[in-house]
């Protein structure tokens, strides 16, 4: 059974490069605009990985992996922040509210496949 993957940008060209990149390298995909369409997501897709922006309309980022990080029933899920914002403080507080990493933008495709592929246990 293939790995699941939320990508969740509200950056139209950032979505579908990114959908288009985990679905060649074989991942199912679902997308999420903002971070309510996001919670909605999680709960009816089930992802194994998210892949999420932390500067969104109506719920950051951080929000959002605050409030799944908050529900015992997500405590599978592995959270990737992807983000312009790069300073240390910014990423300080997205693995202190409990993302498994950050990555900053622009990022290598390449280096973030190997990435998702390493935290699902693939590579």
């Amino acid at each position: 059974m293939s790995k699941k993957i939320l990508i969740v940008d509200d950056e139209p060209n950032i979505v579908m490069s990114l959908e288009f990149l985990m679905k060649k390298e074989g991942f199912e995909v679902a997308t999420a605009t903002d971070g309510e369409q996001a919670l909605a997501q999680v709960a009816a897709f089930s992802p194994d990985l998210l892949l999420l922006d932390v500067m969104m309309p109506k719920k950051s980022g951080f929000e959002v992996c605050e409030a799944l990080r908050a529900d015992p029933a997500q405590g599978g899920l592995l959270i990737v922040m992807l983000t312009a914002k790069g300073r240390e403080t910014e990423v300080a507080k997205g693995l202190a509210i409990g993302a498994d990493a950050y990555v900053t933008k622009p990022f290598s495709t390449k280096d973030l496949v190997a990435r998702v592929r390493q935290m699902l246990g693939l590579a």
